[in-house]
């Protein structure tokens, strides 16, 4: 079976949370989270060999993040287990910026972690919820207005209804059409 993902490019909580789509949990097993990680390439340290540990962790942030954010949109608190859930991952895999020099780049700053693979990842993930649930855009974040879509978006024009305007906003206009000219049929 072939995984792929609906929405990708958002802020990385934002694609975290959509591995939970309509179709299901995109991301229930090692092979669905391997794949999301290999769509993720170069936003999180790679992980060697993906197991039922990475899968859990990646669940327990994204289940976290989901009603911190919820919460924030509507400007209201984050509940306290959801915070501590974070806070915990965060904590499990502190990490340190590394100086070096490069003649490309010149001199760059790299976050390093010293963890296992899945409080490392959990950690990353964690991180990004807190840039999103911290960032002043946040009650910005929409939901896909598609009836039978549950994908998260940061709109970067205003005007913006849909997660793909190719996919969700094309079966829109086609069932409002098909609406509007439904009793022009002859019989």
């Amino acid at each position: 079976m072939t995984v792929t993902f609906p929405l990708t490019g958002e802020p990385l909580a934002l694609d975290l949370l959509n591995t939970e789509s309509a179709t299901g949990d995109l991301v229930a097993d090692p092979a669905g989270l391997a794949a999301w990680l290999a769509a993720q390439a170069g936003r999180l340290t790679p992980v060697a060999a993906v197991g039922a540990a990475e899968v859990s962790a990646v669940q327990a942030v994204r289940e976290a993040a989901r009603p911190a954010l919820d919460a924030a949109r509507r400007g209201e608190g984050p509940p306290a287990g959801a915070l501590r859930v974070l806070n915990e991952a965060l904590a499990a895999a502190p990490s340190y910026r590394v100086l070096a020099w490069t003649e490309e780049a010149g001199t760059v700053a790299s976050a390093y972690r010293t963890a296992e693979p899945a409080r490392r990842l959990a950690a990353e993930l964690a991180e990004a919820a807190a840039e999103l649930l911290t960032d002043p855009r946040v009650g910005q974040v929409r939901a896909c207005e598609a009836h039978d879509c549950v994908l998260l978006f940061l709109p970067a024009h205003p005007r913006r209804r849909w997660c793909v305007a190719s996919a969700c906003g094309n079966r829109a206009r086609v069932a409002r059409y098909y609406a509007r000219h439904k009793g022009d049929t002859p019989v």
